[in-house]
């Protein structure tokens, strides 16, 4: 088989990297986007929205593989991880770094999801541990005010540089305004409080419009990040099932109708992250939620 370490032209090492990547992605796509929807619970059936690998997906998949094919990069990256991990999270070395940027849906996937049109707009959005700020950019050009959260100091630098505003994580719930949309992405099962989060973004939705995305890692297996170390948080969800359908259905039913929300639209995307010298990219099953609020 052709390898990349035998071409000495940049152009055309890129040229190969990105057909490699692409014949790769083609045969797991069916896998990352597929749902059994026979297995899903009757009242979610209706909701789902299927999805398919797209341009802007396969454009980040072959920019992650061009930048874990540059070793000098690579190699920086692990001697500082190596260095920092003692004392700095993860997600606080790859904000210092600017790398393991993450990838949940393409706009064209977020406004088929919110069933929006291009030029569709409202006030306020809220991005909850909105990371470094480019999957809040998918969203954030339709609202014409941008709020974030962030744990990591390094993150919220990251989100300041592209002039977002970044709110306290004991801030965001008393603003004295509510949210148009609330974005809560793969952030569920790495949260200490998750029923407690989830009671706070219904409390400041617009009451009438508001609306929460919310992704989710599926299999469900939450634990939090203190100090460098994975602990087990102090609220628990109860997630039921095995499969990607059985706990899309429990969630649906348990989760979320318990804490005031109706599923509206919901569908399987692939959660993908910039990869490093072992891998081009990583990624994680997602079930990505519309929630309305109800009474």
């Amino acid at each position: 088989m052709w390898s990349g370490k035998y071409l000495r032209n940049p152009l055309t090492q890129s040229l190969l990297i990105k057909m490699v990547c692409e014949s790769g992605t083609q045969q797991e796509a069916h896998e990352w986007y597929g749902c059994r929807t026979e297995i899903l619970g009757e009242s979610v059936r209706p909701a789902f929205i299927q999805s398919y690998l797209d341009t802007e997906t396969q454009a980040f998949l072959n920019r992650s593989a061009e930048k874990s094919g540059c070793l000098v990069t690579q190699l920086y990256h692990s001697f500082v991880s190596t260095l920092f991990s003692p004392f700095m999270s993860r997600t606080s070395i790859n904000g210092y770094l600017g790398r393991g940027s993450m990838f949940v849906f393409s706009p064209e996937q977020f406004r088929q999801l919110m069933n929006i049109s291009q030029d569709w707009k409202s006030k306020r959005l809220l991005d909850l541990g909105a990371g470094d700020g480019e999957v809040t950019k998918v969203m954030s050009p339709h609202f014409e005010e941008i709020y974030t959260t962030e744990v990591s100091a390094t993150m919220k630098w990251q989100l300041e540089k592209k002039q977002y505003r970044v709110l306290g994580i004991d801030e965001w719930q008393d603003t004295g305004f509510q949210y148009d949309l609330i974005s809560c992405l793969n952030l569920l099962d790495r949260c200490d409080q998750p029923v407690k989060l989830l009671k706070d973004i219904r409390r400041s939705l617009e009451p009438s419009k508001g609306r929460l995305v919310l992704a989710a890692v599926l299999p469900f297996h939450p634990y939090v990040e203190i100090g460098g170390k994975w602990e087990q948080p102090s609220e628990f969800l109860v997630v039921q099932g095995k499969t990607w359908e059985e706990q899309v259905t429990s969630m649906a039913n348990g989760v979320f109708k318990e804490a005031g929300f109706a599923v509206e639209a919901f569908t399987r995307l692939p959660y993908l992250c910039e990869g490093d010298m072992y891998s081009d990219y990583y990624h994680l099953d997602d079930a990505v939620f519309v929630l309305r609020p109800e009474e």
